[in-house]
């Protein structure tokens, strides 16, 4: 069985934003796919910015890569 990717972004919350989780530690609430990209850049995870379809890296909870809900508060 393939490892658990290392980048889990949850479902939209209600109030906005998607939390994102790195190797299991909370980093962040993302409002965009460019905050996981900084997120995942901070981590220094390699080659986000050309794989955020792969589930090796992230797995999308609640919604891909393209579901967002608006700007932060």
């Amino acid at each position: 069985m393939a490892e658990n990717p290392p980048v889990i972004v949850h479902p939209l919350a209600p109030s906005g934003g998607r939390r994102v989780t790195i190797h299991g530690e909370e980093v962040g609430t993302a409002y965009h796919l460019f905050d996981v990209l900084e997120f995942i850049r901070r981590a220094g995870l390699p080659e986000a910015d050309t794989a955020v379809d792969d589930p090796a890296l992230i797995e999308w909870r609640g919604g891909g890569p393209d579901a967002w809900g608006g700007s932060p508060p």
